[in-house]
């Protein structure tokens, strides 16, 4: 089975959710052609709602405008963007996630750039897709899906997730390596913690973002959720699509 959307893109090219869209629509017109049937996979979650429901049309941001917000982020700190966007855009500013930078910076960059509020581009239009959706979760006991997650980390580590980071620590102010991971590696290169608290802290971490998957997933009324187990088949799964299933 051919994949898609893996190692397209170095660690500095800018991407966002409505590029992965614009991508995705016109990928699948393309497979659509050759099979009925196209398969989407992952848990980013504002990326799958990207495809499956559209998202809003906001503008791409210069580089200049992106240039200067990462640049004052790192003078001024995260507070003191936050209260420039509480200024500029107090709408977006109750409800944005203020320990976010990513979050805070981009809705920013878009009240500097436009001049506008970036509340002003949020429509949450729901777009019609030309293709029937089938939403599938695969769920897992909890204790269960940590001790795996725990596992991954360390065979993660022991496939040379250190030295990758050591070869990426010049360029640790990128986005996209602004990432459960390489966040608590860097830490660890800069001397905050021993290598052991870095590699629980990353576990700990991967585990609160799974919750937040779940969090996320579970309000979506579609979904038909599949309880596994470690001894789970395929099979099994496509058998038990036929079944209601509820987290």
């Amino acid at each position: 089975m051919r994949h898609y959307f893996v190692g397209i893109l170095g660690i500095g090219e800018y991407y966002s959710a409505a590029i992965y869209e614009q991508q995705v629509m016109a990928l699948i017109d393309e497979l659509f052609k050759q099979s009925d049937y196209a398969l989407l996979t992952g848990g980013s979650m504002m990326y799958i709602d990207a495809v499956c429901n559209g998202i809003d049309d906001i503008p791409t941001v210069d580089e200049k405008t992106r240039d200067l917000l990462k640049r004052r982020l790192k003078e001024e700190g995260l507070e003191a963007l936050c209260e420039e966007l509480k200024r500029l855009d107090p709408e977006h500013y109750a409800i944005v996630d203020k320990q976010n930078p990513r979050r805070v910076v981009h809705a920013l960059e878009i009240c500097i750039m436009t001049g506008k509020t970036y509340t002003s581009f949020r429509t949450n239009e729901r777009k019609q897709r030309p293709f029937r959706i089938l939403k599938i979760a695969l769920n897992r006991p909890r204790e269960e899906l940590y001790n795996r997650i725990n596992l991954r980390v360390d065979q993660m580590m022991d496939s040379g997730l250190l030295d990758e980071a050591r070869l990426l620590y010049p360029q640790r102010e990128l986005n996209a390596l602004n990432t459960v991971g390489y966040k608590e590696l860097f830490a660890y290169l800069d001397g905050k913690w021993e290598l052991n608290e870095a590699v629980e802290r990353m576990k700990g971490n991967t585990r609160r973002y799974a919750r937040k998957q779940l969090t996320w997933f579970k309000n979506d009324p579609d979904i038909r959720w599949i309880e596994l187990k470690n001894d789970t088949t395929a099979e099994e799964i496509i058998r038990n699509l036929n079944t209601p299933y509820s987290i």
